[in-house]
């Protein structure tokens, strides 16, 4: 038997956050137009620890709910929903990747001096491991790291460092060990910002229009030099030469993550989009009576109805400690693709109105072709994934262990 039945509790926190996103978060975005952001998030966050909603996936004894895997992507996928739900509840990227980075690898100390107020909601975190000359491969990165006494002295540059314009600490990788084996070259360390040594050139302009509410929410990427920034030992993270295998644990979450906000962000574009074609008449008929408008919202519904299932198994993959690389690349690239089209056919069904910004779709459109790029570009995951199938087929005389045959 396969049991979908998600465990009443479950359940329980999921109808709870649904109902906070709903009532809370999204009447809290028109706020935003006439109220300060960080007296309408404080408010947002007071409301939310109240009800015992505060970071979903960390551990109860350091303050969090203590969700497990499939727990938090059901309350992924509704925070998703609003662009303050992750925010109120503390569980934003790029930070929560980066806790979970401090919460495993972490001494106590750094847990106590950086951690803490992380998990406190008092400051935010950002991560600094791409460069320009090192895109999709984060080996080939040139910021040096050199141990002069009792501190590293790093020096280069870093490019699409999201929030670091607004981050309080940045975690930096830089190469250390420049003779060791190329992925043990790495090193992580913990910075205090304001520094120095850690000069923030720009917020890199993108697509996606730059405005203050979104330099406030941390949707800026920065561009930063890197100039004789000065570390401490004691703020190397995980050990010497260990950076790299801990950025890919990062970046697994990050994937995930942002599939589960995706899929949000689909679902309520396509209630946007039913409200719309319902109400909407042209020619002396519905919109949503024409088979045209039909087919689209059932592509839509298809996309949302895979997108939902790749997510749980890999959920209940991370439930029981399996190796879920190939599901998660898979899940990567398929879940910003759909994201667009759902995005893109309800703006579509909007007509001119979807195209202004009097709905969200617009915004939408344009922020989510980012998802084919970010934690690596589509054309990696597929080389990574086509490689893994011809691997299955090699050593099994199958390839289906490689596109979830294990299910069946």
């Amino acid at each position: 038997m396969i049991d979908f039945e998600i465990p009443e509790e479950t359940r329980a926190i999921r109808e709870k956050v649904r109902e906070f996103v709903q009532k809370e978060c999204i009447p809290a975005e028109s706020q935003l137009e006439h109220r300060e952001y960080e007296e309408v998030l404080w408010e947002l966050r007071d409301k939310a620890r109240a009800q015992g909603l505060w970071c979903p996936f960390i551990p109860v004894e350091h303050g969090g709910m203590g969700l497990k895997p499939l727990a938090n992507a059901l309350v992924q996928m509704e925070l998703g929903e609003s662009f303050l739900g992750a925010l109120a509840l503390n569980t934003q990227g790029p930070d929560d990747a980066t806790m979970l980075t401090l919460l495993e690898h972490g001494t106590d100390e750094q847990k106590e001096k950086y951690l803490k107020p992380l998990l406190e909601g008092r400051k935010r975190i950002c991560y600094s491991m791409t460069e320009k000359a090192a895109g999709a491969d984060a080996t080939g990165m040139q910021t040096t790291a050199v141990l002069e006494g009792d501190n590293w002295v790093l020096n280069g540059e870093k490019w699409f460092s999201s929030s670091a314009s607004v981050a309080d600490i940045a975690v930096v990788m830089a190469k250390t060990d420049p003779d060791a084996p190329r992925h043990q070259q790495f090193s992580t360390f913990i910075v205090e910002l304001p520094n120095p040594g850690y000069q923030i050139v720009r917020d890199i302009p993108t697509m996606n229009p730059h405005t203050e509410l979104g330099q406030k929410l941390g949707a800026g990427h920065a561009e930063v030099k890197i100039d004789n920034l000065v570390v401490p030992r004691e703020n190397v993270l995980g050990g010497r030469g260990k950076g790299f295998e801990m950025g890919q644990h990062r970046l697994a979450y990050g994937r995930l993550r942002h599939g589960m906000h995706n899929v949000a962000m689909a679902q309520r574009a396509l209630d946007l989009a039913a409200a719309h074609v319902t109400q909407r008449s042209t020619f002396g008929q519905r919109l949503a009576d024409r088979q045209g408008v039909q087919w689209m919202m059932a592509d839509c519904a298809a996309e949302l109805y895979k997108a939902r299932l790749m997510l749980l198994h890999i959920a209940y993959k991370a439930e029981k400690g399996m190796d879920l690389r190939q599901e998660n690349s898979i899940a990567k690239v398929f879940l910003a693709h759909m994201v667009h089209q759902v995005v893109d056919t309800a703006l579509q069904l909007h007509g001119a109105l979807g195209y202004s910004h009097d709905t969200p779709l617009a915004r939408w459109y344009t922020s989510v072709r980012s998802q084919r790029l970010v934690d690596g570009p589509d054309e990696v995951h597929r080389w990574r994934v086509g490689r893994n199938v011809i691997k299955a087929f090699e050593q099994h005389g199958t390839t289906a262990s490689a596109c979830g045959g294990e299910l069946l």
